[in-house]
């Protein structure tokens, strides 16, 4: 029987769970892996950048996320991007059932308190991000992605696939978010084009940046059951 995320089965239970692992994690673990994914991201943008010149699609623009509580913390990574002329935005929620829009952010961005309890830009230029960094609670090895349950990040990446807007879509998760190898993702869920744990890559680096894999090296073994 695989496991179905519908608003009629396990998909509450399974959140609840996730959210319940993760709550779990020591601080060191927390603070190490985070360590890791920030250096994991500044290499494969760097490496994704060349090779998106090279072709003739140059990389400018990432949507990242200021963090909830116990989710993996990028924020250093964000001010070093920006310090290198790199493009960083943050979501905003406009209004509910909407996309969220991507306002530039800097260190010396005045934030609010947005949607959620969650800080966003008071104000700034709008922008369509290049590379979107997605706030993951579960996933799997297909980089299929298990949200918070509000739809926006399938709204905000349906929207952008429509415009026609060329962007790769990178989940931010532990590696306790490994859902069940039965799992099948909704209708709506948009599909990631990998997702970053501290263990490495799942499936693998995108845009053929190369990038550990998870398990690769360690031992990535941790699913929900």
């Amino acid at each position: 029987m695989q496991t179905q995320n519908t608003g009629e089965n396990t998909a509450v239970t399974l959140r609840a769970r996730l959210r319940r692992l993760r709550a779990e994690l020591p601080e060191s673990q927390r603070s190490r892996g985070a360590l890791m994914m920030r250096g994991r991201l500044f290499t494969w943008l760097n490496v994704a950048r060349e090779r998106g010149a090279i072709l003739g699609r140059p990389l400018q623009s990432v949507a990242a996320f200021w963090p909830m509580a116990e989710e993996p913390d990028l924020r250093p990574l964000l001010q070093q991007w920006a310090a290198n002329g790199i493009t960083v935005s943050l979501p905003v929620v406009n209004d509910a059932g909407s996309p969220l829009a991507f306002h530039v952010w800097t260190p010396d961005t005045p934030m609010r308190t947005g949607a959620y309890g969650i800080a966003e830009p008071e104000s700034g230029q709008a922008v369509l991000p290049d590379v979107v960094l997605v706030p993951t609670l579960g996933y799997t090895a297909r980089a299929e992605r298990l949200g918070y349950g509000g739809g926006y990040y399938d709204r905000t990446l349906a929207a952008l696939t429509e415009a026609g807007h060329p962007h790769t879509a990178i989940g931010i998760a532990w590696d306790e978010g490994l859902l069940p190898h039965d799992y099948t993702p909704a209708a709506h869920d948009m599909p990631l084009a990998a997702v970053l744990t501290p263990s490495g890559w799942v499936p693998e680096a995108p845009l053929e940046t190369g990038g550990l894999a998870a398990g690769r090296g360690t031992v990535f073994s941790r699913t929900l059951r």
